[in-house]
């Protein structure tokens, strides 16, 4: 109860240096799924030694441990950043009694705004899934998938088309969400002219960055955030580099470094909107840390760094937290994952 005080506090000092007619904010939360700091060293020193990064404005660090465990699962984490609550691992957009939660974007979708998702795993993986989903187990994908063809969600990319078309139960989501458009290639998802439309890239899981992934993040987001900003609305938009985890788990540094570099790419293709924009929040962290990555050695001249991993698992240190634009002074300092949800929450509820 302090903490939102404090909230209030800050948020009304804002309201008096912009006035009272400030815009409510768009928002971009951005997650690089089990992206450490070392993860993000490894893609800054593989990149000439420049991480879009640097761009920020204010830098935080976060606590991720879940309800029932010290070192969390993406679907612990993801419920706590965008629902505000610590769960048990494994659970999705349910509380510690098994309560459903709104997450920031229902609450966003609920107060007018337009509202994506894109992801590069499938867009019913945990970390996606917990800010439309509520289910006991995140690999409910059948339900999840089914829950999220319900949700309103404007616009939405990510893999998994067999959770919609080549389901246990013989629905085909796809032809029963008849509101929505679906694309079947990043050019027809730019030129469908919808307020919904569906666009999934793969039928299962998407491939690595470093076997060939197409469409890329970065373009991806160029449309959606295009899309978005052509209704006038505010939006919320959350980009997901889903796959520097599964590189952490392989212990593949080629995985892991590639999809590094393409979520960097994704970050400065979102900064460059948010600096014409002026009025776009930007928030990117990290579920968790995933692999215990070191750097041991490497060649900063040849952009060469060699990695070693102390596991095949994620990992309890802390991530870090990155943000721009309007109220992103919120965003430093030390404090638990679930907060963000609470800042987020008080932006737009100012």
């Amino acid at each position: 109860m302090l903490k939102k005080l404090i909230l209030f506090l800050i948020l009304s000092s804002y309201v008096n240096i912009f006035g009272q007619d400030t815009k409510p904010p768009n928002i971009i939360m951005m997650i690089g799924d089990g992206m450490g700091l070392s993860a993000i060293s490894s893609g800054m020193y593989s990149n000439n030694n420049y991480t879009s990064l640097e761009r920020t404005e204010y830098v935080g660090l976060l606590k991720t441990h879940s309800l029932d465990n010290l070192v969390t699962d993406s679907a612990a984490s993801g419920t706590a950043m965008s629902s505000g609550v610590k769960t048990y691992n494994r659970t999705v957009g349910l509380d510690g009694s098994l309560s459903s939660v709104k997450s920031i974007l229902e609450i966003c979708r609920d107060r007018g705004y337009m509202t994506a998702i894109i992801a590069t795993s499938t867009i019913v993986h945990a970390t996606p899934a917990s800010y439309y989903s509520k289910v006991k187990s995140r690999y409910q994908y059948d339900e999840i998938a089914s829950q999220l063809s319900k949700s309103n969600i404007n616009f939405f990319v990510g893999g998994g088309e067999k959770y919609f078309n080549d389901r246990l139960d013989g629905r085909n989501l796809i032809n029963e969400m008849d509101d929505y458009f679906f694309a079947n290639s990043l050019e027809s998802y730019k030129n469908i002219n919808s307020n919904k439309i569906g666009y999934l890239t793969y039928y299962d899981e998407p491939i690595g960055k470093n076997e060939g992934r197409e469409p890329s993040l970065e373009d991806i987001a160029h449309i959606t955030i295009q899309k978005l900003k052509s209704f006038g609305k505010p939006f919320f938009l959350l980009v997901e580099g889903s796959q520097i985890d599964w590189g952490g788990h392989d212990n593949d540094s080629e995985h892991l470094i590639s999809e590094m570099l393409e979520f960097d790419r994704t970050i400065e293709t979102v900064f460059n909107f948010a600096d014409k924009d002026k009025n776009t929040l930007v928030v990117i962290t990290a579920d968790h840390e995933t692999g215990g990555v070191a750097i041991v050695d490497g060649n900063r001249e040849e952009s060469l760094v060699e990695i070693k991993y102390i596991s095949e698992d994620h990992t309890a240190t802390m991530v870090p937290i990155f943000s721009l634009g309007p109220y992103s002074s919120l965003f430093k300092g030390v404090y638990d994952n679930t907060e963000i949800f609470d800042k987020l929450e008080a932006i737009i509820k100012k």
